[in-house]
């Protein structure tokens, strides 16, 4: 008799998490995803910023899970989910049958509606984001010490990061610490605390799902270290020259869009109602209505908690129900006999920056350098793999004392649209 075969579509958090739960099972599990690796997306920005490089917050899938006979990883781009014949198509034209299929694709960054922005203003989603970020960065300082003047070095040393969520913030943050402290004395021409450093959210308040005492504790925590924090204003406009933020033009090169997500858009092949990020509204046990062998977790799916409210897109939401699943198709669960699916809110975290963190647990608010270690610690903890948490232990520990960054490299030839020395 052939074995029940689960494919897991992702290796995110929940496409992770759920496939080690199934480990050593009698279940035949396959996995894919377009990548080769599991990639800790907290982190991402910190290898954005030339903190971390791409090894410390990237483990192979194969190498996760190669320790379950009962899992086959497949490297693979899924494009289409036909839920009636139970087959999931690849871009190569592979067609892949299951019998209970687990769709954690995650998402990517959205521009409302403003995709021509996506050229001057990159998201930070993947390591290919990342690095291409890190680039343009580092560039830019490079091509600011080639000006002979103030007034032409500074589209090169005004950075704008769009969206206040936890990933503009730490990009604030971080990019304030490169300018003021790491680049300080490394260039003759030009002084890099002339950096100035914009942070756009259009909602009232930066991190808007924190309470507004610690909205107005980070504001204030990113405005000591350099930013200019403009709130309850919308960008109107992105293109090469700088950013456009209701009338006013701030020039600049560098732009990193961190505004909004738009779930992956082969949740659409599945012909159910989707949400206005594109998510599955899944029902309690996190499966398609009338589908009972389908479930849609993470940033793919619009689940409720127990209030109602929609549950976040952070990855202990995806963990857990990862976890979730992998019990219900463990113990052969008709749906009539599961459970819905619980999250249990063990707090949220967000760094500023060096020494600074706000942080929730329950009612308990707090904020400044314990938050700061909390949050160090819940992030090495959460990492995959030995070796990345004592790698990463150690970087941010040579950071802390010393202020450089070890991963500043430019990786592809100087352009040639860097501006002339005059001697």
């Amino acid at each position: 008799m052939a074995s029940t075969k689960v494919v897991i579509l992702g290796g995110g958090f929940a496409g992770i998490n759920a496939a080690k739960a199934l480990g050593h099972s009698k279940l035949d599990v396959w996995i894919i995803d377009k990548t080769n690796h599991h990639l800790f997306q907290p982190l991402l920005y910190q290898v954005a910023s030339a903190a971390l490089s791409p090894g410390d917050i990237a483990v192979p899938i194969r190498e996760i899970l190669c320790p379950y006979e009962n899992i086959t990883v497949l490297m693979g781009e899924v494009t289409h989910i036909d839920k009636e014949k139970s087959q999931i198509l690849l871009r190569n034209g592979d067609q892949l049958g299951y019998d209970y299929l687990i769709v954690a694709l995650g998402a990517r960054h959205s521009y409302f509606g403003n995709e021509q922005w996506e050229k001057f203003a990159p998201g930070l989603k993947t390591l290919s984001d990342a690095l291409k970020i890190r680039e343009k960065i580092l560039l830019s300082f490079e091509k600011a010490e080639r000006c002979d003047s103030i007034s032409e070095a500074k589209k090169y040393l005004n950075f704008v990061i769009i969206g206040g969520g936890p990933t503009g913030v730490e990009m604030a943050g971080a990019i304030s610490e490169i300018a003021y402290q790491t680049m300080l004395k490394n260039f003759r021409r030009i002084d890099t605390t002339k950096t100035k450093i914009y942070l756009v959210e259009g909602s009232p308040h930066i991190l808007p799902v924190y309470p507004e005492k610690l909205s107005l504790k980070a504001q204030q925590y990113l405005e000591s270290f350099g930013v200019n924090v403009i709130t309850g204003k919308r960008v109107t406009g992105v293109n090469g020259e700088g950013v456009t933020v209701e009338g006013l033009f701030i020039p600049a090169e560098n732009v990193v869009w961190a505004a909004g997500n738009q779930a992956s858009s082969v949740l659409k092949t599945l012909n159910v109602p989707l949400d206005r990020q594109g998510r599955v509204i899944v029902e309690a046990d996190l499966t398609l209505p009338d589908h009972p062998e389908i479930f849609v977790l993470g940033d793919a799916a619009y689940a409720m908690d127990k209030k109602g409210k929609p549950l976040p897109g952070l990855a202990p939401v995806a963990v857990q129900q990862g976890r979730y699943v992998a019990q219900i198709l463990r113990k052969r669960l008709p749906k009539k006999e599961r459970p819905p699916f619980v999250y249990f809110d063990k707090g949220t975290m967000a760094t500023i920056g060096k020494t600074k963190a706000i942080g929730t647990f329950g009612k308990i608010q707090f904020s400044g350098f314990i938050a700061w270690l909390g949050w160090c610690f819940i992030h090495i903890l959460y990492l995959i793999g030995f070796r990345n948490r004592l790698v990463v232990l150690m970087q941010w520990l040579f950071s802390y004392f010393s202020s450089q960054r070890g991963a500043r490299l430019i990786n592809r030839p100087i352009d040639e649209e860097l501006p002339h020395v005059h001697k």
